[in-house]
């Protein structure tokens, strides 16, 4: 299948203007992913990957549209993909992603609820 194609298509049906200049750097990250990461069978870089990181991505930016569209895509890609990379292929995927979006800060959203949560449990049953 033409993913580009797909891709971008996908992209713009979830509301992204630059569609197309996304698709192309979405598409050779997994190209690259494919060519340069180690061989696991876990690993997914097909049409069944990339349509469930559009899904998310459209997710994200619906949630937060203030967010500029590359940033969006970027951090649907990371949280999309870096759980399931072997540790050797994670700095690997890193330097993927910030040569082909040079520049961009994507932090990690926190839970600081959810955190305060879990150790205020831990503290309540004396798992300190």
């Amino acid at each position: 299948p033409d993913l580009l194609m797909i891709c971008e298509n996908m992209l713009m049906s979830e509301g992204f203007n630059s569609a197309k200049v996304l698709a192309k750097k979405m598409t050779v990250l997994y190209s690259l992913a494919q060519g340069q990461l180690s061989k696991q069978y876990h690993y997914d870089f097909k049409l069944r990957a990339l349509k469930s990181v559009l899904v998310m991505a459209g997710d994200l930016k619906r949630g937060a549209a203030d967010l500029p569209e590359d940033v969006v895509l970027m951090r649907a890609l990371r949280d999309m993909n870096m759980p399931k990379f072997v540790k050797q292929d994670v700095p690997l995927f890193q330097g993927l992603l910030n040569d082909l979006f040079p520049g961009l800060d994507c932090p990690r959203v926190g839970h600081a609820d959810l955190k305060q949560a879990i150790e205020d449990h831990f503290d309540d049953v004396g798992y300190r």
